[in-house]
């Protein structure tokens, strides 16, 4: 439950300063800060800490996870906090198609049912009124995010086979830092010291707020912790509408109902039938951005 709202604060936050710095600049200095707080951990493992058994999902692991960051957060800057976190609620039906492609799982009738459902409700909130003049391409971010994330899960089930934690914390810390820091400098607008101080507390923020989930998840029963996730709609709606004046309309509400009513079935049948990609802590939880 604190993880939930943190990580809702987090997006509250990030939409407040997109209005005046660019995405790619928040993410970098927020990627700055996350990586402060891990160096010790670092320097701790340091050089075990770079040895990858697999380069490549490395490699794919951080690529991912930057579309996944800069599409998301893009949308989170431009649609309203309770519609782009209701589309990315759809990450769950991405994971269970990816975890078929990747993984050979079998998936039944009944969840194949709930996928479907769930990609009408993604439907019903970002063509409104089925009107396909109303796309909006902020929408597409967010699913192409969601979709990002599932993969991010995917690459992540398969990673922590062959290396530890620590390395994987380590090559996503300093390689998206890295990369951020060419359209950041490109971007660049000195913030002043309200935005310094905002940019710091959002950082530190999200690095509690996964360290919380992540904490979660190795102690509870995962699949009833991925379930209160969606608790974390309850919060960004608030956040919109106290903050930014956001009222959802009527297709954010039945989209989003249809969304998690799916994904909680799906959920729910994957650990019925005992998938370990429900259960692990690289599954459902950390996807977060």
């Amino acid at each position: 439950m604190v993880g939930t709202l943190l990580f809702s604060i987090t997006a509250a936050m990030f939409k407040w300063i997109g209005q005046d710095l660019h995405v790619s600049q928040i993410l970098f200095i927020r990627q700055l800060v996350m990586l402060l707080a891990v160096m010790p951990l670092i320097i701790r493992n340091f050089p075990e800490v770079l040895k990858t058994r697999s380069p490549s999902l490395q490699g794919a692991r951080i690529f991912f996870t930057l579309i996944a960051m800069t599409c998301g957060f893009t949308a989170v800057v431009n649609l309203p906090l309770a519609q782009v976190t209701s589309l990315t609620f759809s990450k769950t039906f991405f994971l269970t198609i990816f975890a078929i492609i990747f993984l050979n799982e079998t998936v039944g009738a009944r969840r194949w049912g709930a996928i479907i459902a769930g990609f009408v409700g993604v439907l019903v909130m970002i063509l409104p009124g089925n009107d396909l003049g109303n796309f909006d391409i902020y929408a597409g971010l967010a699913i192409i995010s969601a979709a990002a994330m599932g993969l991010v899960a995917i690459i992540l089930r398969k990673l922590t086979q062959v290396d530890s934690p620590v390395t994987i914390l380590t090559y996503q810390a300093v390689a998206i830092a890295l990369i951020m820091a060419i359209p950041a400098h490109h971007y660049w607008v000195t913030p002043d010291l309200n935005h310094w101080a905002l940019l710091v507390v959002l950082g530190v923020l999200t690095t509690l707020a996964q360290t919380t989930m992540l904490r979660a998840f190795k102690v509870g029963e995962p699949t009833a912790i991925a379930s209160l996730d969606y608790i974390r709609l309850l919060f960004a709606t608030a956040w919109g509408v106290v903050i930014f004046g956001e009222w959802p309309d009527r297709y954010t509400y039945m989209g989003a109902a249809i969304i998690i009513c799916a994904s909680l079935y799906v959920v729910h049948r994957e650990a019925k039938m005992g998938r370990a990609i429900a259960r692990s802590p690289s599954g459902r939880g950390s996807s977060q951005i």
